[in-house]
């Protein structure tokens, strides 16, 4: 890929990933509703971001190879914490915060736990695609389950293409979190045409 081509994916890139989460949030704010979503996908997202991160960071990486994380997280964390106010489970939020910041320091107490994490990651964060899908497949509606959200996931994966296929493990990750985003926005946007026909 040309250089120029190259620098504009990754700008590209980072732009989709400051706003990722934001047509999701609009979307559960103004129906003040987090139908179509499932808490599971979200933690088990959540997980894998926080996993990636911290590897990323552990490792001494490249800031640009994981910049977009922190804000995506963030991101992730707030659409949590919506979802959880509006089905009356804000309480609950607090002790996911407080699994996660334990498990971010758990991760790097001994090197193979986040060797072992991070191997196990591509599946967790594949899980959390699957049980959003299936979330879908139950109740035949797409809800407040933004597709825009899903297509700048599945572009975002198609473009880390670009810059990590020196890593196989990585390469990996990225091809299947791109398969199962055009999964999950092809049902979104679905159901969400079967429930404008009805």
């Amino acid at each position: 890929m040309a250089p120029g081509l190259l620098e504009l994916v990754h700008l590209t890139t980072w732009a989709a990933c400051a706003v990722i989460k934001v047509p999701q949030l609009v979307a559960v704010l103004r129906a003040r509703s987090a139908w179509g979503l499932s808490v599971g996908s979200l933690l088990l997202e959540l997980a894998g971001f926080l996993v990636f991160l911290r590897y990323q960071m552990y490792y001494g990486y490249p800031l640009e190879t994981y910049l977009e994380y922190p804000i995506i997280i963030a991101q992730d964390v707030i659409l949590l914490f919506c979802i959880m106010h509006f089905s009356g489970k804000a309480k609950r939020a607090l002790f996911y915060a407080a699994v996660f910041w334990v498990g971010w320091y758990m991760l790097t107490l001994q090197k193979w736990i986040i060797d072992l994490a991070m191997n196990l990651c591509t599946f967790v964060s594949a899980a959390s695609k699957l049980v959003q899908l299936q979330h879908l497949w139950q109740t035949k509606d797409s809800g407040q389950a933004s597709a825009l959200t899903w297509g700048m996931s599945a572009y975002t994966c198609a473009s880390k293409l670009q810059t990590a296929w020196c890593e196989v493990l990585i390469l990996i990750r990225f091809i299947i979190m791109l398969i199962l985003n055009i999964w999950v926005t092809a049902t979104i946007l679905h159901y969400s045409k079967t429930k404008k026909t009805d």
